[in-house]
C-alpha cells in the first residue's frame, strides 16, 4: 500500500502560513489508526499562553482521499470543528467545518524538515 493509499503522506512537520507555528502529524499513540496533530514549535513559545504541546486534530478514518471522522481544534477561538486533512500538491490542507465541508475554511501549511531554533518549546 503506497503512502497517498494510506493516508500517510500527512505525517511529519508543517509550518503554518503565517509562519507562526509548526505542528507534527503522526499517528496517534492513544488511538490507534487515527492522525493527530499537536503544536511542537510556537512563535510566542516564551508567552505564557503558548500553544506548545496542543493537540489540535484527531482524524479517525481515511476516505475518499482525506483523514475525516474526528475534530479539528481551532487556538485562535478554542473552539473543536468537524475537519478534513489532507495534502494537495504537497500542501497539507486542514478544513474545519461545522455542518456541511464546503462551508468551512482551510488553513494550509507547508513541509518542513525541522524546527525553526528559537524559541523552543519546552517538553512536559
Amino acid at each position: 500500500m503506497t503512502a497517498r493509499a494510506s493516508g500517510d503522506e500527512v505525517d511529519g512537520l508543517w509550518r503554518t502560513a503565517a509562519k507562526d507555528g509548526v505542528i507534527q502529524v503522526a499517528s496517534c499513540a492513544d488511538k490507534p489508526g487515527a492522525k493527530c496533530a499537536t503544536v511542537v514549535w510556537d512563535a510566542e513559545a516564551n508567552a505564557p499562553n503558548n500553544t506548545c504541546g496542543l493537540r489540535v486534530l484527531e482524524l479517525n478514518g481515511f476516505e475518499r482521499n482525506a483523514w475525516r471522522d474526528g475534530w479539528v481544534f481551532d487556538p485562535r477561538d478554542q473552539k473543536r470543528y468537524r475537519g478534513t486533512l489532507r495534502v494537495k500538491g504537497g500542501v497539507l490542507e486542514i478544513r474545519a467545518y461545522i455542518g456541511v465541508e464546503a462551508l468551512g475554511e482551510t488553513e494550509r501549511m507547508t513541509r518542513v524538515n525541522s524546527l525553526p531554533t528559537a524559541p523552543t518549546c519546552k517538553k512536559p
